[in-house]
């Protein structure tokens, strides 16, 4: 017979365990996922262990929401998924996020090393670690359970340090069932200190960015949603009104001033990009979405041709300066530190720009806006997008707080254009890439995340990729409103078949859809609004009550154009008929 001590078993964990433990400790609250082998039953641990585990019917959808969850919180959204094609369907949402900039981790199991590796047909067999490396910050296989607190902790860190991205976390099947001592697996767990460490900006570089804008006698401020993640709010807004400069917000950047502020240019948006002769860009990417800075958008005489602006840039990455036209000034450091900065370097005394320069964008501003009151006072039948989001626009004015998530074509460029913002983070849409998608997996993460309402404007065609997910919103039972803006097809349903054949147009949806309906099989609630009235009532009531509803709003069918806003981008046929 042996001694007491041996026949004590030694407390053990495994790897199972581990991993929820390591994400804790680092405060994570929140898994986005799919259960399935091998991870179905990491999923019941996580929940039982007291994470959030909100549980999704496509991959995709739950990394969008992972990432969106990231750029709400600071703090890296999870991602789970199964292996091979569940791990594929993450990793768009991963590549998306890096492209974004929003810190996430895409957590995946995968097959067995040994038979993956001498490809020997192993159950959704991939190599899943050489495929994730090229589309995301950063990516690590964890092999043995005392090396997950590592693994989990290098995550975070990267997906948070520097210009955040997604990160890929790859965890074989035999990992999760690997056990170890459970003393020494606590020991082995990292809680990461510090993962965003401040960049202070040099002084010299803060002081020629400084006397640069202060020769301005046309500056500008372009914020993007690098500003609004950086959730330096206070900061940003001081420098603005101290300095009486001008600002323009790139669509998620908007509600970092409230749009209705007196120095947004927003309203004349196509005046002060070629007329500013020094712009001040804060986090924000001189990429397709700011014509890189250059061509006739800035006042060049061809689409290669640099106008005469003069940039400042302020942003964590010194590889972002020079991208595509000169930097003056770079700026390189954390946002928050580096508008507080500036704001010690300008003190008092500042002269405000120019009047002749502030009267003019006055001007253009209040001739837009009037403009655009007209039309949105207009009542066509059927609706159109502007009598159907000039109740959109009351709706967000009245609640403020609500988080409006955007995603299509035309549905998106009048959205962005109609729909005033009052407070930051409060715009969630199609980002950097300009995909579709991210409708459903962004509702979901905003009310998670936030517990306030979600209000969805949507396509009909962006609708289709994650429209499946209003069975999560109803599971769940989360404060989301989804607007489906129905016009019969993707930017119109008017096309026809060329050929005269019996199949519809490629961009030609079923007529007279009911995608309420879709909401109602899962308990919640439809409405079907094919007038401004009927979608104000139903809106106002999906407010109050919170309860998942889904409006099926009908759209003149020849409303929108090709591509939205950017048509250009779409090639055209050079052959002659």
């Amino acid at each position: 017979m042996g001694t007491v001590e041996s026949q004590i078993a030694t407390p053990v964990t495994d790897g199972f365990h581990l991993v929820i433990d390591a994400l804790k400790l680092n405060g994570i609250d929140t898994i986005f996922g799919l259960p399935g082998i091998p991870i179905t039953d990491f999923t019941r641990m996580a929940q039982a262990a007291g994470l959030r585990v909100i549980s999704f019917r496509h991959e995709q959808n739950a990394g969008n929401a992972a990432a969106i969850a990231g750029f709400m919180t600071q703090k890296p959204g999870i991602c789970l998924t199964v292996s091979a094609p569940g791990f594929l369907n993450g990793l768009t949402a991963l590549a998306n996020a890096t492209t974004n900039c929003f810190p996430m981790i895409l957590i995946s199991g995968s097959s067995e090393r040994e038979i993956v590796d001498l490809q020997q047909g192993d159950y959704e067999e991939m190599d899943q670690l050489a495929i994730a490396k090229p589309l995301c910050k950063a990516a690590w296989r964890v092999l043995h359970a005392e090396d997950i607190g590592v693994g989990i902790a290098r995550a975070i860190r990267a997906a948070l340090s520097g210009r955040p991205g997604g990160v890929y976390l790859d965890l074989p099947a035999k990992l999760f069932a690997q056990t170890m001592d459970a003393e020494a697996g606590k020991k082995s767990l990292i809680k990461v200190v510090d993962p965003a460490p401040k960049q202070i900006p040099g002084a010299d570089a803060v002081k020629r960015a400084v006397d640069l804008l202060k020769g301005a006698k046309k500056p500008l401020i372009v914020l993007g949603k690098g500003a609004a993640y950086a959730q330096a709010d206070a900061e940003i807004r001081s420098l603005i009104e101290k300095t009486g400069i001008p600002y323009l917000p790139m669509s998620m950047a908007k509600g970092l001033l409230p749009d209705t502020h007196e120095q947004s240019a927003a309203a004349a948006r196509s005046y002060v990009l070629p007329e500013a002769d020094v712009v001040l860009l804060v986090g924000a990417r001189l990429n397709w979405l700011l014509s890189h800075g250059k061509g006739k958008t800035w006042g060049g005489k061809g689409h290669k041709d640099w106008g005469g602006q003069k940039f400042i840039q302020i942003d964590i990455s010194p590889q972002e300066a020079d991208s595509n036209v000169r930097i003056d000034a770079p700026v390189v450091g954390d946002i928050g530190s580096c508008v507080s900065a500036f704001l010690n370097e300008i003190k008092s005394g500042w002269a405000k720009p120019p009047a002749e320069w502030l009267g003019a964008i006055a001007e253009r501003r209040s001739n837009n806006i009037a403009k655009m009151a007209e039309t949105l006072a207009k009542d066509p039948k059927p609706m159109n997008f502007h009598s159907a989001l000039a109740v959109v626009r009351d709706i967000i004015k009245a609640n403020p707080d609500a988080i409006l998530v955007n995603e299509g074509a035309n549905a998106l460029d009048f959205t962005r254009s109609i729909v005033d913002m009052y407070k930051p983070r409060k715009r969630l849409d199609v980002g950097t890439w300009g995909v579709m998608g991210i409708g459903m997996g962004f509702s979901v993460a905003a009310a998670v995340v936030s517990g306030l309402p979600v209000i969805a404007i949507e396509g009909d065609s962006a609708f289709g990729f994650s429209g499946m997910e209003v069975e999560t919103i109803c599971r769940y039972n989360l404060p989301v409103c989804v607007v489906v803006f129905n016009n019969n097809g993707v930017y119109r349903g008017t096309d026809v078949n060329p050929a005269g054949g019996p199949d519809v147009a490629p961009t030609v949806f079923v007529k007279g859809a009911r995608y309420d309906k879709l909401i109602e099989a899962f308990g919640g609630v439809g409405a079907h609004a094919t007038t401004p009235a009927e979608l104000r009532r139903a809106m106002e009531e999906a407010v109050r009550s919170r309860k998942p509803t889904l409006i099926n709003a009908v759209i003149d069918e020849t409303a929108g154009t090709e591509s939205g806003r950017i048509t250009s981008l779409n090639p055209t046929s050079g052959k002659k008929k």
